[in-house]
């Protein structure tokens, strides 16, 4: 594949990703933090705090797991080159 396409193709993949999370976090933190029927327009202290809380965490726990994930593939990776050097 042409390095240029590939480019493209994992940017555009990053961008889907982060819509995703992005979806995800604001759904999740909405129904948790936000009751379903609205008694005024603007949050709520405690709902505006509730929703930073969350999305802090929805944040920071997404942060974690895509460390771990990107730890595993490098182990993932340095796995299989001993494998190929070893059968090779």
């Amino acid at each position: 594949m042409d390095p240029m396409k590939a480019q493209q193709l994992a940017a555009e993949l990053e961008v889907e990703m982060m819509a995703d999370m992005y979806n995800r976090m604001t759904n999740a933190c909405h129904r948790k933090c936000v009751p379903p029927h609205y008694k005024e327009a603007e949050l709520s202290k405690g709902e505006a705090v509730c929703l930073d809380r969350c999305v802090a965490k929805y944040l920071d726990l997404h942060e974690k797991m895509g460390r771990k994930l990107t730890e595993l593939s490098i182990q993932d990776e340095e796995v299989m080159r001993k494998a190929a050097i070893g059968s090779g």
